[in-house]
Formats: structure tokens, C-alpha cells, sequence
């Protein structure tokens, strides 16, 4: 009986993982050959964002390195400077997770955005520091607002489709402890 909180917990690893590994390879597949003009949204990140800000232990520090940095090295990005942005926000919501579940959708929603924006800017400063050739400015920016703006409906998704919601108060693991 103890066994069935923990087998939910690897099951959710396991989705997210398979998610993630979906959405890197939808990404790689190229489905159109002229220069792109429209960037899309990171959907890899806001779902990230929106499994650890509703439920922190279904998603480890390690997998999210470890995705990221695949994602790094596949999508040729400096290695590890995304991941470990993306790391470090995580973490910052994973600590405030207990706050974010007493919010509305609204300000989770503006503490993820600026969460986004920061990461966003911290990148593209380092990699102006160290002078590695970027994307245009415009693509990166509409980048980030559409990541925002679609934090929302992966929010959604998340809580619909695969079942990843905000604990209740009071809500305990198998091991007793509180979530």
C-alpha cells in the first residue's frame, strides 16, 4: 500500500521524460526549409516550470539537468549555460512551492514570467559577455513572451491531461511527510 504514492511518483518521472524527449524530437524534425521568422514558444520550459511549481517531487533536480543539457548539446546551445539557468530557476520555484500553492493561476503565471524573463536575459548577457554568435534579438524576445503566454495552456494540459495538480493542504506522501 505504500508502494502506490512512490509508483505514482516514477510514473510521473517517467511521462514528463517522455514528454520531454517528444517535444525535443518535434523540435529537431524540420518541417519547413525557409528562414524561420516566427519564433515558438519553449513548451520544454513552461512545462518544466509548471511540473515543479505544482508538484516538486514528481520532477528531481537530476532530470532536469539532464534533459536540458541534452537539449543543449542536440539544439547546439553552449553546453550546460541553458540547463543550468533552467536549474537554478526550477530550484527558486521548487522552494517556493508551498507559497505558489496557495496563489491563483494569475500570479503563479507572473512569478514564472518573471522567472522566464530573468533566465531569458541572463542568457543572452552571457553570451554576449563571452561573445558567442545569437539569435536576433526580436526572435529571442518574441520567444520568451510566447513561452509566457503559453504557460497557461501547459498548465492546463498538465492538470488535465496528465494529472499533475497542486497538492491539498494538509495532503501527505507515503512516507507521511507533508507535500
Amino acid at each position: 500500500m505504500a508502494d502506490i504514492p512512490n509508483t505514482r511518483i516514477w510514473i510521473n518521472r517517467t511521462v514528463f521524460v517522455l514528454i520531454a524527449f517528444v517535444i525535443i524530437v518535434v523540435q529537431l524534425v524540420p518541417l519547413d526549409m525557409r528562414p524561420v521568422i516566427w519564433a515558438w514558444p519553449d513548451v520544454l520550459l513552461a512545462a518544466t516550470l509548471a511540473w515543479v511549481a505544482r508538484r516538486p517531487d514528481y520532477l528531481p533536480v537530476i532530470v532536469i539537468a539532464i534533459v536540458f543539457l541534452l537539449t543543449d548539446l542536440l539544439f547546439q546551445r553552449p553546453p550546460g549555460l541553458w540547463a543550468a539557468l533552467v536549474v537554478l530557476l526550477t530550484e527558486a520555484v521548487r522552494k517556493r512551492a508551498r507559497g505558489i500553492r496557495n496563489m491563483p493561476l494569475l500570479l503563479e503565471w507572473g512569478m514564472i514570467a518573471f522567472g522566464i524573463v530573468g533566465i531569458t536575459l541572463a542568457n543572452r548577457l552571457v553570451l554576449a559577455v563571452v561573445m558567442t554568435p545569437q539569435a536576433p534579438l526580436g526572435l529571442t524576445l518574441i520567444q520568451m513572451i510566447a513561452t509566457i503566454l503559453s504557460y497557461p495552456l501547459v498548465v492546463a494540459i498538465a492538470h488535465f491531461v496528465f494529472g499533475v495538480t497542486r497538492p491539498a493542504p494538509g495532503q501527505v506522501d507515503g512516507r507521511g511527510q507533508r507535500l
